[in-house]
């Protein structure tokens, strides 16, 4: 069986920083991914457009070059794909991993869904994006919910209801509203919330001239096949709807990082237990790396301020060796 100095644990833009920061400092690697490179990227809304500037996206050294002032997802895809190929990094692709043991030999075995592996240091970069938070509302498990959006142009001419504030929200009501789609917001707050500068006087012009419907200080109650009931500070509203877009925000596997033996705090926003100057955990010889450091404080981190966790973490574990 292979005995690796690191695992690394999510084959995202800030687990292929770890395993390029273990290449430059000489240790075995190797990072194991349950889907395909940078698998949450390549999930994002097929126009979407991050908010970070190339240059604060860019992991080991390797120039990202972009011809839009912020990159699109298409360009993100193919500069990370270009780096771990370039970088010659040794990445599993569509291998999960199922359990993290620690060994007499302080070693860690590492069961995966193709083989085992000891390691002996785990570095965590699973991120936030696989677990939708749910609404927990009657009718949620119909197949016309949707946690996640791609392309607009498949909601043309349905009635779409959109569920959020803030980016993703605004987003989805945007992009389908062009595209032929009958948009309803409905915002819990009583205003919209965090969006991008550049978005949000578009969506607010249309709803100030009703291209957009929106509910505000209201929330969901009941989804139905053909209708939903809409809680409003004038009463419940009943709208036709064929699509519900819930754009309410993802969380971390917290189930995965328990069974991984990381505390998580006691209050709502559950944050891994980990060292901020070194990122260990209270598993010794185990880190964090990327957003998933936030728990349900998922505005924290991102790639631009989280890039330099897989320094201080393989800067830590040398010290250590």
């Amino acid at each position: 069986m292979e005995t690796l100095d690191i695992l690394i644990i999510g084959g995202g833009p800030i687990g292929l920083a770890c395993g390029l920061e273990a290449k430059k400092a000489g240790f075995s690697y190797l990072i194991v991914e349950k889907g395909c490179v940078v698998n949450s990227l390549f999930n994002y809304p097929l126009n979407m457009t991050f908010f970070s500037t190339a240059d604060r996206l860019e992991i080991g050294g390797y120039p990202f070059p972009s011809i839009h002032p912020k990159p699109n997802r298409a360009e993100a895809l193919e500069y990370y794909r270009k780096v771990a190929d370039t970088g010659h990094l040794n990445l599993h692709l569509f291998e999960e991993v199922l359990a993290v043991s620690p060994q007499l030999d302080e070693l860690y075995l590492v069961s995966t869904s193709k083989a085992n592996y000891k390691a002996k240091h785990i570095i965590v970069a699973t991120g936030f994006y696989d677990i939708p938070n749910l609404l927990n509302i009657k009718g949620e498990e119909l197949p016309k919910v949707r946690h996640y959006y791609y392309d607009p142009h498949y909601y043309f001419k349905q009635k779409v209801l959109v569920i959020g504030a803030n980016n993703s929200a605004a987003d989805v009501a945007l992009e389908t509203y062009r595209k032929g789609a009958e948009v309803t917001i409905v915002v819990r707050d009583p205003e919209l919330g965090s969006i991008k500068y550049w978005t949000k006087p578009d969506l607010e012009n249309r709803i100030a001239e009703g291209a957009v419907k929106a509910y505000f200080s209201s929330r969901l109650l009941e989804i139905r096949e053909e209708e939903v009931d809409i809680e409003t500070p004038d009463g419940v509203v009943t709208i036709a709807n064929d699509f519900v877009m819930a754009m309410t925000g993802y969380q971390p596997n917290f189930t995965f990082l328990k069974k991984l033996g990381i505390e998580l705090s006691h209050d709502a926003l559950k944050h891994p237990t980990h060292n901020p100057e070194t990122m260990e955990t209270n598993m010794p010889r185990m880190y964090l790396a990327g957003v998933v450091c936030g728990g349900m404080d998922t505005r924290v981190w991102f790639i631009e301020n989280s890039r330099i966790h897989a320094e201080k973490i393989v800067n830590h574990i040398t010290g250590k060796l």
